[in-house]
């Protein structure tokens, strides 16, 4: 499986995303297609007051570097995360 068909199953039904080392809650995410180019936002995410926004030029060549980590061209290091559904 390629980098970034791996980035993008992490990112799907991601509920939070954390951002070297600090979590935010998803507020938007864009698997990105053919259609979206450099400048679209793929991903938006939020902690209280702070909002962030990722386009897709600062996602893509995201590097897998282990236990679901990717590191970004930026150097940040992100990992995505989802709730836990106990049945």
């Amino acid at each position: 499986m390629k980098a970034g068909a791996i980035f993008a199953e992490a990112m799907r039904d991601a509920d939070f995303v954390q951002i070297n080392g600090i979590v935010f809650e998803t507020e938007y995410l864009r698997e990105p297609d053919e259609s979206t180019v450099a400048e679209d936002v793929i991903m938006e995410v939020k902690l209280g007051d702070t909002e962030l926004a990722f386009t897709r030029d600062e996602l893509d060549d995201a590097v897998y570097v282990g236990d679901g980590h990717f590191r970004l061209k930026s150097g940040a290091l992100l990992r995505f995360l989802s709730n836990a559904t106990v049945h």
